[in-house]
């Protein structure tokens, strides 16, 4: 009973995140309108409170661990750079010429369909998520100003395509883990997940069709694309599905801003810096809600609510399928706790693997599942990486995305369909 208390106690400031969440959407008439920084401040500041036997320097220490951990500092690097870049080719009219050539190139009633697959592509290729919106966001903040289509809805159009190839890239992190832990080949996995994959992909590509049907939108001749400020995405986009390091990647892009502007005379050098410096100024909420989310969940972690959660889950496993389900289930709110689908799956992949050997379930299907239902979670926390950036980007809140995330919840139904009817089956080496 004590283990419980604790175990709850510890969890205890994701349930006052998400009441919060509710009280000021409620308040404010939106969720939209609710300022993340308040509620990771108030959330936080609760969260040392569930320390017991520490002593506040100690409980400040632990949150000080998290906020700084390696991991996080080298997001908040991609943060920053991202900033930069997209400041930078915001002011010598790369977004502006990019946005001109995708009107000219997709239908209008095709646009959120051809941009959902471009993500899709793009992400599959490149094997990241933070990637994708990195490049593709600004271009949605572009079109949605010169198309009138909601800023969240193209916004969450970038987004549920980048899970698609964080789900299922050979070279995702994500699906590194998942068949490492789980002792199965990449190739193998693919197969498995592909087929829970592709129809929440089709269905959400149908959706995207259909709203766009009947839509018409007109590039005015005089905003012909001009192709030398439209090199520096192109080039970001063809060294990033070439596997360059997103920081290279991103340093490379905001080089090419500058130069292109300086030698065209959209702005100096002194205009140049500005740019990079009001890029990055602007991702600075987003940096410190990252830093507060990670010495939150260091937190939660330190208190045992994430040891809990594995002892609560496992202790009611009977059957392959509750397997399955336990699986899903435990990797699912440990993400919630971790905000980040690659710990997630690190967290509990060899547990996962005991659970799915003990119970029969195959090890293609367990991969399957952690992988697929970490980014399914992943794509829908207003506090993950994935959304304080494309939120960050747009200047939109987080919030206001998800109603509009069509793919990773249809991933996840897809998902829990294929375990509840057995699905799919495939017999060994196919």
């Amino acid at each position: 009973m004590r283990s419980r208390r604790n175990g709850l106690l510890a969890l205890s400031p994701l349930l006052v995140m998400v009441v919060l969440f509710i009280v000021l959407s409620l308040y404010l008439h939106g969720f939209h309108k609710i300022p993340l920084l308040i509620v990771f401040l108030a959330t936080c500041s609760y969260a040392l409170l569930t320390l017991r036997g520490l002593s506040f320097e100690e409980r400040l220490a632990e949150f000080s661990r998290g906020a700084g951990d390696s991991n996080l500092l080298l997001m908040v690097w991609i943060f920053i750079l991202a900033g930069a870049f997209a400041s930078t080719a915001k002011a010598m009219g790369a977004v502006d010429a990019t946005v001109n050539l995708t009107l000219q190139l997709v239908p209008g009633n095709m646009l959120l369909a051809g941009i959902f697959l471009a993500a899709c592509f793009i992400s599959l290729s490149i094997g990241t998520s933070v990637g994708t919106i990195v490049a593709l966001v600004p271009i949605a903040t572009g079109l949605s100003l010169r198309t009138g289509i909601e800023l969240p809805l193209l916004v969450a159009v970038v987004v549920g395509g980048s899970f698609f190839g964080d789900n299922l890239s050979f070279i995702s992190d994500t699906t590194v883990v998942a068949t490492r832990t789980q002792g199965c080949r990449m190739s193998d996995k693919f197969r498995m997940n592909i087929r829970i994959a592709l129809p929440a992909a089709f269905i959400t590509l149908l959706i995207y069709v259909v709203m766009g049907w009947g839509s018409q939108t007109m590039v005015p001749a005089t905003l012909q694309p001009n192709f030398w400020k439209v090199l520096p995405y192109v080039v970001v986009l063809v060294t990033a599905v070439m596997g360059m390091n997103v920081l290279w990647v991103l340093l490379l892009g905001i080089a090419l801003c500058g130069l292109t502007g300086i030698c065209t005379g959209l702005y100096d050098f002194e205009g140049f810096m500005n740019a990079i410096v009001s890029g990055v100024v602007g991702m600075s909420e987003l940096i410190l809600i990252s830093m507060m989310a990670g010495g939150l969940l260091s937190v939660i972690r330190r208190g045992g609510g994430i040891t809990w959660i594995i002892r609560t889950l496992t202790r009611r496993v009977k059957n392959g399928r509750h397997a399955e389900l336990s699986i899903a289930l435990l990797v699912s709110l440990t993400n919630l706790c971790t905000a980040n689908n690659t710990v997630a799956i690190l967290s509990v992949g060899y547990l996962a693997r005991d659970i799915a050997q003990k119970f029969g379930v195959d090890a293609r299907k367990a991969a399957s599942i952690l992988d697929t239902f970490s980014c399914c979670v992943q794509g829908l926390i207003p506090y993950g990486a994935q959304l304080l950036m494309a939120g960050g980007l747009a200047l939109i809140t987080p919030t206001s995305i998800i109603p509009y995330l069509f793919y990773p919840m249809l991933l996840g139904v897809c998902a829990l369909a294929a375990i509840v009817l057995g699905l799919p089956r495939m017999q060994k080496g196919s």
